[in-house]
């Protein structure tokens, strides 16, 4: 019974097959691997835009309320609602006969002014002539030059109101005043709109160039005003679950005092809009660049880690440890985290596997694709 006791440990590590005793193979040997797995992906070094994100609206560049200047029926509605249109272009045509008719009246008046104006010049030359040969007496002659003034001052005044009747017949035809886009006309043709009540008969809203206006955190103040100094810095705008390319445009506008209440600064930038990609009223997602870090250290975001001393990653060394390096999160742009860290560029951080690991731990590298379960892991994903 002792010697039975005995030799069980020995027999262990042993596998009997048939009548032959075997050692059982060790975790080398069945293929099993020498570290935690992991994925890794090399930090870099090179230039990094620095992004200030904030959600905007867009804002026309201008808008103007046609109205009209005169009363009048109108006769005639030369566009339709929401259609394009440019400055100078026919609206609307109200009725201008009985403003014609009294441009007739009055130029018949003043061809008989003109008449009675060069009579008395004609008898004040006369009367000038017979004064100075003694035929005349004074008052005749004072009398003359007066009615030939009187005369003078009737032809202009007829021929101001020529004037302003020709400026009514022209106000009768309406016209924008901007390129734009019309919005609804409340007005149909056959009513009757007057100048003195201020309708508005249509509204044209420039939408080319066109503005977003946006606000960013007062703390973002030193680096758009360094901006604005040497130029004007780039705007990217698109709406939410737009495909196409963001909108381009400039910085043109910084508030000249920050709000309070929020503490943030209000800011509008000018964009070229001729596919109408921006819609005034519509809600954007902003990114303003005020310059470009030459030398920026980057990692992908998922490599950052979060723990109770703050942000970290996982540098695997030559020796295929992972060494825990501590960062400076500075910010996320396109998935890549910029940092200040003891990182040179090419160093290999992990960016699957990192919840797993210890300082020091002994890792092997696989594919991304080659995660336990197909899934891929993140880890803690940094908050910007």
């Amino acid at each position: 019974m002792k010697a039975s006791r005995a030799l069980f440990p020995m027999l262990a590590g042993l596998a009997v097959t048939g009548l032959f005793l075997h050692p059982l193979p060790s975790l080398a040997q069945q293929g099993a691997p020498q570290g935690l797995p992991v994925v890794t992906s090399p930090a870099s070094r090179g230039p990094v835009p620095l992004e200030i994100t904030a959600n905007g609206t867009v804002v026309a560049e201008a808008t103007v309320a046609v109205r009209s200047r005169v009363d009048g029926q109108i006769r005639e509605v030369h566009v339709q609602e929401g259609q394009q249109v440019t400055r100078g272009q026919v609206l609307f045509t109200l009725d201008s006969r009985m403003a014609e008719a009294q441009l007739a009246q009055q130029e018949a008046q003043m061809a008989r002014d003109r008449a009675l104006a060069t009579r008395a010049r004609a008898d004040a030359t006369r009367y000038a002539s017979l004064r100075g040969e003694g035929f005349a007496a004074a008052q005749r002659f004072e009398q003359a030059q007066a009615d030939a003034a009187a005369a003078d001052a009737n032809l202009k005044a007829t021929e101001a109101l020529m004037a302003q009747t020709r400026l009514t017949i022209d106000y009768a035809t309406i016209r924008a005043e901007a390129d734009g886009r019309l919005g609804a006309l409340p007005v149909d043709a056959g009513n009757l709109v007057r100048g003195s009540e201020g309708t508005v008969l249509a509204t044209i809203t420039q939408t080319d160039p066109i503005q977003v206006q946006f606000a960013v955190p007062e703390r973002w103040l030193p680096e758009i005003t360094e901006a604005m100094a040497k130029g004007q810095p780039n705007v990217t705008a698109r709406a939410p679950g737009d495909r196409h390319k963001p909108a381009e445009g400039k910085l043109v506008f910084v508030d000249s005092q920050v709000d309070t209440t929020s503490g943030t600064i209000s800011l509008k930038a000018r964009f070229p809009n001729p596919e109408n990609q921006l819609w005034p009223g519509q809600y954007v997602n902003v990114v303003l660049v005020p310059r470009v870090e030459p030398d920026a250290l980057s990692v992908p975001v998922q490599a950052v880690q979060t723990g109770a001393d703050g942000r970290f990653v996982y540098v695997v060394d030559a020796e295929n440890h992972a060494r825990r390096k501590a960062v400076e999160l500075k910010r996320v742009v396109n998935g890549r985290a910029v940092l200040a860290a003891e990182i040179q560029a090419g160093d290999k951080v992990v960016i699957e596997g990192a919840q797993i690991l210890s300082d020091g731990a002994r890792v092997v590298e696989r594919g991304p694709n080659n995660a336990p379960g197909g899934g891929r892991s993140a880890g803690n994903r940094p908050q910007s």
